[in-house]
């Protein structure tokens, strides 16, 4: 019988606490040779790290610990300059977990050498099944500067007492992030009709969902959620709505493969999907998604490691886009399952991930583009930095309320950032190199 490959597990934790816990058991219980399968964690300077709890109860587990927080970048490539002689490197997110078959169809994936595949990509679906729940309602305009149609502000999502919001899915018929009062952070203005999705965290669905809403005045909103239909009598002031619902659960796609667009700009593949398998086919993909992944060891040798000049954010599109230009392919291999919380430990829409997913898609498009390229994707940049000071700047001037500066600052600084780095990212070869 031959023997299994060697395959070189990397998970890297800044403070995960029990997700990074629940990470690694389920890779330790992969339907895979203990004696084949090697585990590391990179602790990135936690300030409440799990290595002691690792070394206690995990002993299979390698423990690496930096000195410093060195990014997703830095802290992976800690753990893959340990792979040895490893045939493949598995990266994995530390607020994922494997299914226990995960690793047979990567693994296949690579079964023809001369098709030069350098990474599979399992299919990730959102960690917990979720139940949809439509808002439905009528619009109003602002006006002075404002154009869009604006249902209700929704800030809050809960079943029972566990807060769901950070893990919501905003669908459709939302009009994305933009400043909004203390009380309502995060919160989203729908566009008349809004379908969400609240996760499941329990084995049996929830009877009601609660919903924090509020708008510019009062309005009466129909919610349904499976057949199940509530009527609210929304105010101005956020407040706690229960709504029943007696929807199924569904699985949703979080990745299958990641798509690259022409201007830089990437995206998950099935991202927010219902699962329905329509994504069952193995295919070819423009690159791979770090959150879960199986890597040759050829590529790797080949190609280099992440480059530690993006710290968090596109430094798996970097690497994808450096190994097309040798030659290597990427292909899904949808029938190994991963789980994944998704954004759990930088907080999607905070302030630094918004900064790093910005600046890292200007320099990580910038520095393979030609340089026409580069100068139109700066005044793209600019461009639509300018609708975003129109609709919080200027609006609410006109409209005698206080102006909101935050998303056009932290444009324009992601730009500056991009602008002072990429002539380094052009100019040199990545910082982590072949190692």
């Amino acid at each position: 019988m031959t023997e299994r490959p060697l395959v070189h597990v990397v998970v890297v934790d800044y403070d995960g606490g029990a997700l990074t816990l629940d990470c690694l058991r389920s890779i330790l219980a992969s339907d895979w040779p203990a004696d084949r399968l090697r585990v590391v964690l990179v602790d990135n300077a936690s300030s409440t790290p799990v290595t002691d709890t690792v070394t206690a109860e995990l002993p299979r587990v390698q423990v690496v610990r930096s000195d410093e927080n060195r990014g997703l970048a830095g802290g992976a490539n800690l753990g893959m300059r340990e792979r040895g002689d490893a045939d493949f490197v598995a990266l994995v997110n530390n607020d994922a977990t494997v299914t226990p078959g995960w690793l047979d169809p990567l693994v296949a994936t690579f079964a023809d050498p001369a098709a030069r595949i350098g990474a599979a990509c399992p299919k990730i679906l959102l960690a917990a099944p979720a139940v949809e729940v439509t808002i439905d309602g009528p619009t109003h305009r602002r006006g002075r500067g404002d154009r869009r149609d604006l249902g209700v502000r929704l800030s809050g999502t809960r079943v029972g007492a566990d807060d769901l919001w950070r893990r919501t899915q905003l669908v459709e018929g939302f009009w994305g992030g933009e400043p909004m009062p203390a009380a309502e952070s995060g919160g989203q203005w729908t566009a008349g009709r809004a379908l969400l999705r609240v996760p499941v965290l329990t084995a049996e669905p929830p009877s009601t969902v609660g919903l924090r809403l509020a708008a510019d005045a009062p309005v009466d909103v129909t919610v349904r959620a499976g057949s199940a239909t509530t009527t609210l009598a929304v105010g101005t002031s956020p407040e706690w709505y229960e709504v029943a619902t007696d929807g199924v659960p569904v699985e949703v796609v979080n990745n299958v493969g990641t798509v690259v667009a022409a201007d830089g700009y990437c995206a998950d593949r099935g991202w927010l999907e219902i699962d329905r398998g329509q994504y069952d086919e193995p295919v070819d993909v423009a690159a791979w998604c770090g959150a879960a992944v199986l890597l040759a060891k050829a590529y790797l040798d080949d190609v280099g490691l992440f480059d530690e000049r993006l710290f968090l954010y596109y430094e798996d599109v970097e690497l994808s886009r450096r190994g097309t230009r040798r030659g290597w392919r990427y292909r899904t291999a949808p029938d190994s399952i991963v789980r994944h919380v998704h954004s759990a430990t930088s907080v999607e829409g905070s302030p630094l991930a918004t900064h790093y997913n910005e600046r890292n898609r200007l320099l990580v498009h910038c520095a393979h583009a030609g340089l026409g390229d580069v100068s139109r994707t700066f005044v793209r940049h600019l461009a639509v930095t300018g609708s975003y000071a129109v609709r919080d700047v200027v609006a609410p001037a006109l409209r005698g309320q206080r102006p909101h500066a935050a998303v056009v600052g932290g444009r324009l600084r992601a730009l500056g950032a991009a602008a002072a780095r990429l002539p380094g990212m052009r100019r040199n070869a990545p910082v982590a190199g072949p190692s």
